[in-house]
């Protein structure tokens, strides 16, 4: 073997072993939907999310963070549907308690609860909204924004959450991190104003009904592209962080980004609106109080503590694809099939 081959062949293998990176929606998109929603709010709110502006943008992405110091935190991010058999999407209860009672509270958390977990964030809103209380009032916000996000990515609504069931593995990151950030400012995000939501737990189950919907597309689409690029020719190289990783080409981006045919800002723009009528609905439901205040030095120095924890967090990740039911769950007749999920 020659010493040109010899590089050639290694530079394959580091290239080949190189993540594609995303987290849920991505950072970047957490943080513009978060920062967006607080422009459709009416007239009484708008001053004070506008002063907090940059708690409610920066903090947008604690969820995700949490996930690896807070037991118990990943499962309220996606739901896996499809687990539950065909059409399951219309026959599952809507409530909690009914949902408990069918299938058990364990088999639940084992495959994720966002829809009722959006639900249960916005009475905890309200109640901070009630209190008056300015650091509940932020905090609780930021997450529900990154909870109402999640449930309007297809791929949180299924086993296959990253295409590894279907040879289509990192394609979690590169539908909800790489398109927004390679195309998200040609996006119309003028949503139109926050509106008062009869149905709280309804409009959640209605989020991840339509995200669900459109699960097919996202991964035909990839796959039917594919195809039509040649390796070098679907990724490439940027540098992040002082890092070089492999992404998606903006090619194949582009390409696919068209076959979606808006998807992507479709999405988008339903959770921006999504999260400010969420924040709307607890205010009003609270009685609409007068909002003022600055967030405490008790929870500046919580985030920090906060943050260390994340940086250091010790629950681990479960192994992407693994396709086995739990122990607990094998003799489960209401369930068909369970993957491990990564938490991106």
């Amino acid at each position: 073997m020659t010493a040109a081959f010899r590089i050639i062949a290694l530079f394959l293998a580091c290239w080949l072993l190189l993540p594609l990176n995303g987290f849920t929606w991505g950072f970047f998109a957490h943080q513009r939907i978060n920062r967006l929603a607080v422009f459709t709010l009416p007239p009484d709110m708008v001053p004070f999310y506008k002063k907090h502006i940059r708690y409610i943008t920066e903090n947008a992405i604690n969820p995700d963070r949490r996930r690896y110091a807070v037991a118990g935190e990943a499962p309220r991010h996606y739901i896996d549907i499809d687990v539950y058999g065909d059409s399951a999407i219309y026959k599952m209860p809507r409530y909690w308690q009914q949902a408990v009672e069918k299938y058990s509270e364990d088999t639940l958390m084992a495959y994720g609860i966002v829809p009722w977990h959006i639900n249960r964030m916005k009475y905890q809103l309200t109640e901070a909204f009630r209190e008056r209380n300015v650091d509940r009032i932020l905090r609780i916000s930021a997450d529900l924004g990154h909870y109402i996000a999640d449930a309007c990515v297809p791929l949180h609504t299924t086993h296959n959450y990253n295409g590894q069931l279907t040879g289509q593995r990192g394609i979690h990151g590169f539908w909800e991190s790489r398109l927004p950030e390679l195309l998200s400012d040609d996006y119309d995000f003028f949503v139109g104003p926050a509106t008062y939501i009869e149905q709280p737990q309804l409009r959640a189950w209605d989020l991840v009904t339509s995200a669900h919907m459109a699960l097919d597309s996202v991964l035909r689409f990839e796959r039917e592209l594919t195809q039509q690029f040649d390796e070098d020719k679907k990724y490439s190289f940027e540098v992040r962080n002082n890092v070089t990783v492999r992404v998606y080409s903006s090619a194949f981006s582009r390409a696919y980004h068209a076959r979606l045919n808006g998807q992507v800002e479709r999405q988008m723009r339903l959770a921006i609106q999504t999260v400010a009528s969420f924040w709307y609905t607890a205010w009003v439901d609270a009685g609409q109080p007068h909002l003022t205040g600055d967030i405490s030095e008790q929870e500046i120095q919580l985030l920090k503590m906060e943050e260390k924890d994340y940086d250091k967090g010790s629950h681990k990740a479960r192994e992407e694809g693994d396709a086995s039911l739990p122990p607990q769950h094998q003799h489960n007749q209401h369930l068909v099939l369970c993957c491990g999920r990564e938490e991106e």
